[in-house]
């Protein structure tokens, strides 16, 4: 019996290949920045309205709180982040963007916002439909729903 093809596998499987090969401008975003994946991703992962748990960071770079200590630690020695307490339990600490910070967000989100030429060089309806399918993929990933 033949084997049928698995195409959200195989969608998968092609859209990692595409981060894959775009690996080299990641690593010159991070160089330009002189900032690490990880301290990149934290400063994606703060809100800039609100200071962030340390906790609720951890859980979104998948790693311990003491790397996320060390990790603030040295932010905080450049000026990207500040450390307060909750006025709502001052044993939690939330980690808040300092001007700094988010002035180099938001020249980040601005350099990542660019696409790259695989995406740039599609036809606008293939973008469209590219957005519409990664639009629904987001908000999937955002509240999933379990497999039957």
């Amino acid at each position: 019996m033949a084997e049928t093809a698995d195409t959200g596998r195989e969608a998968w499987l092609l859209l990692f290949q595409l981060f894959r090969s775009h690996r080299r401008e990641v690593a010159a975003l991070h160089s330009d920045f002189d900032l690490n994946p990880a301290q990149v991703h934290l400063l994606l992962n703060l809100d800039p309205a609100r200071g962030v748990p340390m906790s609720e960071l951890a859980d979104a770079l998948a790693c311990d709180a003491s790397y996320i200590t060390g990790l603030v630690d040295r932010m905080e020695a450049r000026t990207l982040v500040v450390r307060q307490s909750s006025a709502e339990d001052r044993r939690v600490k939330l980690v808040r963007m300092t001007e700094a910070g988010s002035a180099i967000r938001a020249r980040m989100t601005d350099r990542i916002s660019i696409p790259p030429s695989f995406i740039a060089n599609l036809s606008e309806p293939d973008k469209q439909a590219l957005k519409d399918i990664f639009t629904r993929a987001a908000e999937a990933a955002e509240h999933p729903t379990p497999s039957s």
